[in-house]
């Protein structure tokens, strides 16, 4: 058997005189570690004497030459190998035949040592699978997919390709999951933009495909560009004049107005206008890039569109989407950009101009001051008034001359950087703050200097000086500059860092250190199990808590009410998240987690929630949990979930352990008997045919309406600002997300629903508890998010039209007996992969509708088809809230909580 036979596989790392050898040591290290044993380290080009030394070192492992192994691994100096990369790679080729195998890699975030694998990995390497064409898997051209993390068939492929020509000349190409390189150099935009535009220009030369073409376009864009775009402000003004000016010759013929069209307005002019070289107008659309809604360039509106600019009124430029045509004068957040910073007879004159938006004459009723707010120190402010205010065409030019000495009088210590804001009054009405963009040219250095007065005497510091911070704004920071104050600092200092105040630091250290501990998670779940929970109950103590204690609502809310109406005797405790607010303000309020909620949950006699306690938390032998739920289902549950039937052990464990908790299950039909109870395995005996306590307010709500209309609307439509002419339409999707992802995507397109609508309707968006959703702006009064707003059934009430996909408020909703709209564009798909206990279109109550365009002509013609829906929505009403009858609340507070009750109060 020959030597070169003796290695599966050859990392190749390519290097010269220059190369660090502690990049190449690190890099040769990992492959040594490597569990594969037949795998080698070929050094390629003309290593330094330090690096041929390595090569010493392992002359059976390392070598200077050519690869001699079976497959190649590229990689870079610096780059490391995950101990396991080799095999699987090895694994992976030999198993499929392929020519080419890749995995994922991972790169670092900047200067430190974090790490990170780009978000579009994650699809393409979600499982093993091998591709005879790259149009299967088209990120492995389009994005630097193969620029690590990868090994080739050393007799079918030239490893020194770039990863285009490696992908097209494979005929058989396997993907793994696994994680193959690490610490790849962190991204330099500016730097990496002109290697990427080459690579674009060969990929626009090798791909036949158009729609593949047009992929690594697209993805050139938001890899590559908008990264450069995003990283010029923090260039000086002639830096950035420069780079603009080069990276507009390296992205030439590259950007094309057809691909622009994908992106957000905002990217779609950044991108356009460093194409054409506009230093300044790129520079502007960056910093409203890193600052969503501000105002940077004077907008102008025509034809009902809001362009860039008065010389930007192209379909590129336009920015109608972001809404700030909706917005008066006083409500737009403009930037201030300072022009000139100088000092002038004892003051710092500062001047500076703000795009105005619109019609600048709405602005010429105008005053201004600058705010100065002390950093990381406080609420503190100080306000200086900016004497000169005027508008020139679409600008508003001002002009400050700030007394610093004497108008600026901190104490010295701790509160020596302030960071001002330009405040504007429009016609009496103040505007948010404006911050000061300032460039390092403007703002001078020592020669801005003024004398400063710290209340705590000019020992402490005695200089102000203006400066530019690393986010490019303006600042004004006390130094000690004269000899006194620097003889003091430098005495203060010392006696901060000598022994004795080096121990004390030490010793405050451990006991910060010993706090921690007794506050983290671990201690207090030893102090619960151990402790806690062996105290005795305390008599009639409830511990409420809904969703986890994110609001004070549902039927946790119901029965605290039901109970205090009663007057009953019991002391209840509500848990909340993180904000009281909202909360009753006769209950005791306990933030979760902390160590009074661990107390009363230890103490309590009742436990009421309708989410789970936290699962690590053991129920106390004296208390009785009752579990309320948070809504009937659709989709598939607990142990009916697949994800729960692939769960290991331990994982099934714990949630067999949580669910053994529960004394009492409310359920609202025998649905929820097959369902819910079927699916967490909760006993006959456990099950308290009620119904759901939160839905008594709805069945009130049905016979108000059918006694005395529709009219007035509940209070909540005055604090909301609803008309009584315009029709309530909710819109209430499923949670989609995940724990690590509670973004929530809306599908309903609301922007094109206020614009259809907007006359006529008021759309009221209410995301899942577990996630946030972000609105587009549209004209007042047309959506709203009442997401944060705390019971649910306070605003179903309100409603007029439900609009949902498979959320559980469909059950709820229907006992309202009002229009449901079931907006489902990937019905079969979900129903396919989360599973369903029922089919959705044969047994809704409302029209199942898969498009925008379909929702929108339901809603526009449900009044005349209405009809046709309301037999089968209360026969949905009745088969799935056939306990609902309006007393839930007091049907558990009789049964559950008769003896906290006086003899009057029993019977009512």
């Amino acid at each position: 058997m020959s030597t070169a036979d003796l290695f599966f596989v050859s990392v190749a790392l390519t290097c010269d005189a220059n190369t660090s050898a502690e990049a190449v040591g690190a890099s040769v290290r990992s492959v040594l570690a490597q569990t594969l044993a037949g795998t080698e380290a070929a050094l390629l080009g003309e290593p330094s004497e330090a690096v041929a030394a390595l090569a010493a070192e392992h002359p059976h492992r390392v070598r200077i030459g050519p690869p001699r192994g079976t497959y190649v691994i590229p990689l870079a100096p610096g780059e490391l190998l995950d101990r396991n990369a080799a095999r699987n790679l090895h694994a992976a080729a030999v198993s499929t035949d392929a020519d080419l195998v890749a995995g994922r890699w991972s790169r670092l975030t900047g200067k430190g040592r974090k790490e990170a694998v780009p978000a579009w990995q994650a699809d393409l390497f979600a499982r093993s699978r091998v591709l005879t064409d790259v149009g299967q898997a088209p990120e492995l051209v389009t994005r630097d997919t193969l620029g690590a993390g990868l090994c080739v068939r050393r007799s079918k492929l030239d490893f020194t390709a770039d990863g285009l020509e490696l992908a097209l000349g494979a005929e058989r190409i396997a993907l793994v999951p696994n994680l193959i390189t690490t610490r790849r150099a962190a991204p330099d935009p500016l730097r990496d933009l002109p290697a990427a535009a080459a690579a674009q220009r060969r990929a626009a030369a090798l791909l036949d495909d158009p729609a593949m073409r047009r992929a690594a376009r697209e993805a050139f864009l938001a890899d590559h560009v908008l990264p450069a775009v995003h990283a010029l402000p923090g260039l000086g003004h002639e830096a950035c004049a420069t780079a603009v000016a080069e990276l507009a010759r390296t992205v030439a013929g590259l950007v094309d107005d057809t691909d622009l069209a994908g992106l957000p307005p905002l990217e779609r002019v950044a991108v356009r206008l460093l194409a054409d070289g506009d230093a300044d107008g790129v520079r502007r659309a960056a910093y409203a890039l890193a600052h969503p809604g501000t105002v940077v360039c004077p907008l102008v509106h025509r034809e009902g569109r809001v362009y860039w600019g008065p010389d930007h009124t192209t379909a590129v430029y336009d920015l109608t989407e972001l809404g700030h045509q909706y917005r008066t004068p006083a409500e737009q957040r403009l930037l201030g950009r300072v022009t000139g910073c100088r000092r002038e007879q004892g003051r710092l004159v500062v001047e500076g101009e703000t795009a105005l938006p619109f019609d600048a004459s709405a602005y010429e009723k105008t005053t201004a001051s600058l705010v100065f707010k002390v950093r990381d120190a406080g609420d503190t402010t100080v306000t200086l008034p900016v004497a000169e205010v005027r508008v020139e065409r679409h600008t508003l030019v001002w002009r400050a001359r700030l007394p610093l000495t004497d108008g600026l009088r901190p104490r010295g210590i701790g509160d020596r950087v302030w960071d001002p804001t330009l405040r504007l009054v429009v016609d009496g009405e103040p505007a948010p703050p404006c911050d000061l963009f300032a460039d390092e040219e403007t703002v001078p250095g020592q020669s801005g200097a003024l004398p400063g007065k710290p209340r705590l005497t000019r020992l402490t510091a005695d200089t102000w000086q203006p400066y530019v911070t690393a986010k490019h704004h303006l600042a004004v920071t006390l130094l000690p500059r004269r000899k006194a104050a620097r003889k003091a600092n430098a005495a203060a200092h010392y006696l901060a860092n000598f022994r004795p105040a080096r121990v004390l630091k030490g010793i405050a250290k451990k006991l910060r250190k010993r706090r921690d501990v007794l506050h983290s998670q671990r201690f207090k779940l030893r102090v619960y199990r151990g402790l806690l929970s062996r105290l005795p109950a305390r008599r009639g103590s409830i511990v409420f808590e809904s969703h986890m204690g994110k609001c004070y609502g549902d039927s946790p809310r119901a029965l605290y009410e039901e109970l205090r109406a009663r007057r009953a005797r019991v002391h209840a405790t509500w848990s909340y998240a993180s904000s009281p607010q909202g909360f009753p303000a006769d209950a005791k309020l306990v933030r979760r987690w902390s160590w009074p909620y661990l107390w009363a949950l230890a103490r309590a006699e009742w436990w009421v929630d309708n989410q789970g306690f936290p699962h690590a938390l053991n129920k106390p032998g004296h208390t009785t949990y009752l579990q309320t739920w948070h809504g009937s289902a659709y989709k598939r549950m607990g142990y009916d979930e697949i994800r729960h039937k692939m769960q290991n052990a331990p994982q099934r464990t714990q949630l067999a352990r949580a669910i053994d908790r529960f004394d009492h299950f409310l359920v609202r039909s025998e649905h929820d008997v097959g369902t819910l109870a079927h699916a967490y395995r909760i006993p006959e005996e456990r099950l308290l045919r009620a119904g759901y306590p939160r839905n008594d307010r709805l069945v009130e709500a049905r016979l108000r309406d059918e006694r005395e209309g529709r009219f007035p609307r509940p209070a909540l439509a005055g604090e909301l600002g609803i008309p009584d002419h315009k029709t309530v339409v909710l819109y209430a999707p499923t949670f989609r997300g995940t724990p690590r992802n509670k973004k929530a995507r809306l599908a309903l397109d609301v922007r094109e629903f206020a614009e259809r609508f907007g006359d006529t309707h008021v759309l009221l968006v209410r995301a899942h508890y577990m996630e946030t959703a972000t609105l587009p702006a549209t004209p007042p009064g047309t959506v709203i998010d009442v997401s944060a707003h705390h019971d649910v059934s306070e605003i179903q009430c309100l409603a007029d039209v439900l609009i949902t996909d498979y959320s559980s408020i469909m059950f709820d909703f229907a006992l309202l007996d009002r229009p449901i709209v079931h907006f489902a564009p990937d019905l079969d798909t979900y129903a396919a992969e989360r599973g369903s206990y029922f089919d959705l279109r044969s047994c809704s109550g409302g029209p199942v509708v898969e498009t925008q365009e379909e929702l929108l002509q339901t809603l526009a013609g449900l009044k005349k088809s209405d009809g046709e829906w309301q037999q089968a929505r209360r026969e949905f009403a009745a088969k799935f809230g056939a306990y609902d009858d309006g007393r839930s609340a007091r049907t558990v507070v009789d049964q559950l909580f008769s003896d906290r009750l006086g003899r009057k109060d029993r019977t009512r």
